[in-house]
């Protein structure tokens, strides 16, 4: 079975385990199907750290043609495997649309979005286009480069997180935290980013961590101010948080290598996050027909 695994997936690409325009089309029709707007395209994209062994730790087991790793000779590290997922969403609920999770670089992650796009398998034209993600830089960058017009969105809870760590850091009494919190994040939420990012600059720092908190605040504010006009996105029906991201790391990636005494190599790590992405996506049995011509032309 171990064999046969990185057998069926060795050498599979984003496009191998993509679905056909044609099924995402379907899905697009599908969830506009009495619609009088487009409906909302999601792309999410994040990394999730899964455990890891160095090629190093290769071994052989005496009597035995495979290889296993030497326990006493390495020391294990977590990798992180960015990713990104497309989705549509419906009401309440999310349709999956396209998954690609690998143990990469933001190069490696920005080539395989980049080959999406130019295959066509995006319907742009159909849907609208929204980006939510957290603040790193690395993100935006490929972005900005691919989807330009898309709807941006910095993920609200990740907001949320940095101005709950002002609060902690600048008020002693834990319930005047929270009042501020709750108030700066109201008006976050209802486009007053001005006036948030105005009344940081006159916050009075109680501690040096005060001050580092609410610099680092009001650098991440400003940098994605435009990406935080959340009572504008939420009346157009764009989220504001990245759970469907979150999601895709957990049922992709956690699921299966965060396991009890599991720690993989890179490679044996990706072959199984593609066939994860493939069974996600729809596309496992065009994958497995795939190795079995190659095996039979072989």
């Amino acid at each position: 079975m171990h064999t046969l695994t990185h057998q069926a997936a060795e050498g599979l690409t984003v496009l191998d385990v993509a679905p056909s325009r044609d099924q995402i089309d379907q899905l697009v029709a599908k969830v506009a199907a009495g619609r009088f707007r487009r409906p909302v395209l999601v792309l999410g994209i994040d990394g999730a750290y899964v455990p890891s062994r160095p090629e190093s730790a290769r071994g052989r087991r005496p009597g035995q043609s495979h290889q296993r790793a030497k326990r006493a000779r390495w020391r294990h590290e977590w990798r992180e495997a960015k990713g990104f997922r497309f989705y549509l969403l419906d009401g309440d609920r999310i349709v999956h649309v396209l998954s690609w999770h690998q143990v990469q670089n933001e190069h490696d992650l920005g080539e395989a979005l980049r080959q999406v796009k130019e295959t066509g398998l995006i319907p742009e034209e159909t849907v609208r286009l929204c980006v939510v993600c957290d603040g790193a830089e690395w993100i935006w960058k490929h972005i900005q480069a691919l989807f330009p017009q898309a709807c941006q969105v910095l993920d609200y809870y990740h907001c949320s997180a940095y101005l709950h760590k002002v609060a902690k850091a600048q008020y002693a009494d834990p319930l005047q935290a929270q009042e501020w919190a709750e108030a700066t994040r109201t008006r976050l939420y209802l486009g007053k980013v001005g006036q948030v990012l105005g009344g940081l600059r006159r916050m009075q720092p109680t501690s040096d961590e005060a001050l580092n908190a609410i610099d680092n605040c009001w650098i991440y504010l400003n940098e994605h101010r435009g990406r935080t006009m959340y009572r504008k996105f939420r009346r157009g029906g764009y989220p504001l948080g990245s759970g469907g991201m979150e999601a895709a790391n957990k049922f992709i990636c956690h699921v299966r290598l965060k396991r009890s005494g599991a720690w993989w190599y890179e490679e044996n790590s990706n072959q199984m996050l593609a066939l994860r992405c493939a069974k996600y996506n729809g596309t496992f049995d065009r994958v497995f027909a795939r190795f079995q011509r190659q095996k039979v032309e072989a």
